[in-house]
């Protein structure tokens, strides 16, 4: 059974690196082809929007993990369903720059043209990651 599971967290660290961000993808791409795991990881402005998709007790070990990691705080499940097709199958975990995110594009989807998923509906954000896809803003398809 797969599923998709999408949170969002604060970075405990508010001038986390981009040093520190590459540890987290590098350590997440290597784990996660061998659990089944794919997804995308958004960083910006100290908030982390991640979407997980696998067979459903991977997924939800790696969330319990993640809500345990002393990296994050505030971790919100923003959205969980089963899915019939993964939407970031070519991931093992793709990669956001949100710090060339468009303003018009998360206008799109919110009140204010800041980036803040604790603010919109789970399916929002869902829909903003996949525009983020369908406009080549996801950088690191490893």
């Amino acid at each position: 059974m797969l599923v998709r599971l999408l949170y969002v967290s604060r970075s405990v660290d508010k001038e986390c690196s981009k040093s520190a961000i590459e540890s987290i993808l590098e350590v997440s791409r290597a784990h996660n082809l061998h659990k089944g795991i794919t997804g995308v990881l958004c960083y910006g402005g100290g908030i982390f929007l991640q979407a997980i998709e696998g067979g459903r007790h991977a997924v939800n070990n790696l969330y319990n993990h993640i809500v345990a990691d002393g990296r994050h705080t505030d971790v919100v499940l923003l959205h969980y369903e089963e899915i019939s097709e993964r939407r970031f199958g070519g991931w093992t975990m793709g990669q956001v720059n949100l710090s060339k995110l468009n303003t018009s594009i998360v206008l799109k989807y919110s009140e204010r043209p800041e980036f803040d998923p604790y603010s919109v509906s789970g399916k929002v954000s869902l829909a903003l990651l996949e525009e983020l896809m369908a406009t080549a803003s996801i950088i690191g398809r490893a």
